[in-house]
């Protein structure tokens, strides 16, 4: 029976982890004068492999194109991001980092990192490993679905 509330309350207890740690990231980015949506799209543009088009960033992100596109439009005007048509699809856009962004992923990136080494203090690597693992097969199982 214990196994079976494991399983129950696995989702809960990764969400909760979570959003748990994004908060914490998101408080000591705050100095940065970035929102958790903007720096969250900072670095999801800045971890694809080629020129994400808007449809894609959203479904990365895991928002609503038009909720995308008055972010995208904000961080655009402050500098952040520019768009160009899509080479591929006129109707498309592609969004790119500019310099500005570049600068600031460097301080996002420190700053996610000191968390995550105060985070998993004292977990060892073989653990940390194997939940790795779990979760990339949840993930591949998910994605399968």
């Amino acid at each position: 029976m214990r196994s079976q509330k494991l399983t129950d309350s696995f989702g809960f207890l990764l969400a909760e982890t979570a959003r748990i740690w994004r908060s914490k990231l998101n408080q000591r980015l705050k100095p940065l004068g970035l929102s958790q949506a903007q720096w969250v799209a900072l670095v999801h543009l800045c971890r694809a492999e080629q020129a994400m088009t808007q449809t894609a960033l959203a479904e990365r992100i895991g928002i609503e194109g038009p909720t995308l596109v008055r972010l995208l439009d904000r961080m655009a005007r402050d500098g952040w991001i520019v768009r160009h048509e899509s080479s591929r699809d006129r109707r498309s856009k592609t969004v790119h980092l500019t310099g500005q962004a570049q600068a600031v992923l460097k301080d996002i990136e420190t700053t996610a990192a000191q968390l995550r080494k105060e985070l998993l203090k004292g977990i060892p690597a073989s653990e940390l490993a194997q939940c790795a693992g779990v979760l990339r097969r949840i993930a591949a199982s998910a994605q399968g679905i």
